[in-house]
């Protein structure tokens, strides 16, 4: 089945639309080593930005050439693959040593949950979708679901804000080099 350049640009726009969405970040792991804090803003900001890297490129490959059903459904793989990689990076972080590291770990093991549940279920969507209304309606979803994903990691950051009240994280997400170009993006 063919997919127009209309549908593949509107998927490519929703792809896009989770990055932009899930700009800044902090994550927890679900080990119980504990990292300083400046590392820890560190790796979750590296996750980010390899995922956010994946999501682009994923996102671009539909935008060039012509899409097809074997060429979405590669995509979405791709995209999922890359999704379950954030989520395993999120988990393995280790918790930051501040006094609310417990807390933002458990936070961010709760997100890396979240969009691995989000990518399973766009996947089901588009390899469940027949036909043109069926790719329509799935589309439909996979949009509804990643707005849901950005939603879930600038609610989870929110959280970490909420959970630091000595503002040991948000200082440690300022000073790590690895996050400059994600604080700076959505400041």
């Amino acid at each position: 089945m063919a997919v127009s350049t209309t549908r593949l640009a509107a998927l490519a726009a929703v792809f896009a639309a989770v990055v932009l969405v899930s700009g800044c970040g902090g994550g927890k792991s679900s080990s119980s080593n504990t990292k300083p804090a400046e590392d820890w803003a560190n790796s979750v900001c590296s996750a980010i930005t390899t995922w956010t890297t994946s999501v682009r490129q994923t996102g671009n490959s539909l935008r060039s050439g012509s899409v097809n059903e074997s060429s979405l459904n590669s995509a979405v793989n791709d995209f999922q693959s890359s999704t379950k990689q954030l989520a395993d990076d999120l988990k393995g972080l280790g918790r930051p040593d501040t006094s609310s590291g417990q807390k933002a770990q458990a936070s961010v093991d709760k997100l890396a949950n979240e969009i691995q549940t989000d990518a399973d279920k766009i996947k089901s969507e588009i390899k469940g979708a027949s036909g043109v209304a069926g790719l329509q309606k799935a589309l439909a979803n996979v949009g509804v679901t990643l707005t849901q994903m950005g939603e879930q990691v600038t609610g989870t950051f929110a959280e970490l804000g909420n959970l630091d009240a000595k503002g040991e994280l948000e200082s440690a997400f300022k000073k790590a080099d690895k996050c400059s170009s994600l604080v700076k993006s959505s400041g």
